[in-house]
């Protein structure tokens, strides 16, 4: 038999001309081997490079979910800043550049304290209709259905209070006038309006101050 026909195994002739039959090579070598030889040739003309190359992927990979986690604090806390640096601006503040005297334990802060609940249960007398009542809409059920955004979260802010409750007071400031706006257009009903003012009100004050895990 000619040598050229002879297995490649046997007869060295082959691997001395790699490149004279290479239909017969591509026959004769297992069709298995086929990436696996083409990895070996890469990583034989790139030297180590190829290892290194994979490895670097990898790496990116596991670093992947860390980038994903690492963005939503940041985001939150941009949203807290925004959330802060408006209700700053737009909200009733003091006056004065020096320290708040309305600190706990002081008449001044149980004088803001009492003033902010007592507006928001006469708002909701005059919301409900109770208090001048009326046979139709009129300023005194407006101002019933807007008591909490315009008198119980001022008076709360005036006070000297925790890093928390201010946090969630500067919520308040800016998600109840979007209730009061939006709500008239599905229910047209003032005390729907500040029963919703109200509910938002104590569901901000349990994520923010945590009193659901007090409880616990």
């Amino acid at each position: 038999m000619h040598p050229f026909f002879s297995p490649p195994a046997s007869n060295p002739t082959i691997s001395r001309f790699p490149t004279i039959f290479p239909p017969l090579r591509a026959a004769i070598r297992p069709p298995v081997h086929r990436r696996t030889t083409r990895f070996r040739s890469e990583a034989s003309s790139d030297g180590a490079d190829a290892p290194t190359i994979q490895e670097s992927e990898g790496e990116e990979q596991d670093l992947k979910p860390s980038s994903f986690a690492s963005v939503s604090p940041s985001i939150d806390k941009d949203i807290k800043k925004a959330v802060q640096k408006t209700a700053a601006t737009f909200a009733p503040r003091a006056s004065t550049a020096s320290k708040n005297p309305a600190v706990p334990g002081t008449a001044l802060y149980t004088l803001f304290e009492v003033q902010g609940y007592v507006s928001m249960l006469l708002g909701g007398a005059l919301s409900f209709n109770l208090v001048f009542p009326s046979n139709e809409p009129d300023i005194w059920r407006l101002m019933g259905m807007w008591s909490i955004w315009m008198f119980t979260i001022p008076s709360l802010r005036a006070r000297d209070c925790s890093k928390n409750e201010k946090e969630a007071l500067n919520y308040l400031f800016l998600v109840i006038p979007l209730i009061n706006i939006l709500i008239p257009f599905v229910w047209k009903s003032f005390a729907v309006v500040w029963s919703a003012d109200t509910i938002v009100f104590f569901l901000m004050y349990t994520w923010k101050m945590g009193w659901l895990q007090r409880a616990e």
